[in-house]
C-alpha cells in the first residue's frame, strides 16, 4: 500500500509526464506555455509533498514551503513575459503556430 507521501509523488510525477507531453506534442504556442505552468505546478506539488515528509524535524516543513512560495512567484513573472512575447509574436506574424512559415524568419 503507497503512504500518501508516495501517492503526492506519483501525482505529481503523473502531472510533470502530462506537461512533458504537452510540451512535446503540441505546435501551438499557448499550449506550450501552459504546459510549462503544469510542469512547474508538479514541481511545487512534489516540494510541498516532501516538506509534508519532513514536518516532524523541526524548521524542514518551513523550507519546503518557502521555496514553493518563491517559485510560485518566479512563474506568475514568467507567465507575464511569456504572455507578453507571445502577444508581440502574434501581433507581428497573426499565428501562435511554431510551424508557421514566418515565425523562422524572426530567428535569423
Amino acid at each position: 500500500m503507497m503512504s500518501s507521501a508516495d501517492a503526492v509523488q506519483a501525482v505529481a510525477g503523473l502531472l510533470f509526464a502530462v506537461g512533458v507531453f504537452g510540451v512535446l506534442s503540441r505546435r501551438n504556442l499557448i499550449i506550450m506555455l501552459m504546459s510549462v505552468e503544469l510542469m512547474l505546478n508538479a514541481a511545487n506539488l512534489s516540494l510541498v509533498g516532501f516538506a509534508r515528509e519532513m514536518a516532524h524535524e523541526p524548521g524542514a516543513a518551513d523550507g519546503g514551503q518557502a521555496m514553493v512560495l518563491m517559485a510560485m512567484a518566479v512563474a506568475a513573472a514568467e507567465v507575464a513575459v511569456g504572455l507578453s512575447i507571445l502577444i508581440a509574436l502574434f501581433r507581428h506574424v497573426r499565428s501562435v503556430s511554431v510551424d508557421h512559415p514566418q515565425t523562422a524568419t524572426l530567428r535569423d
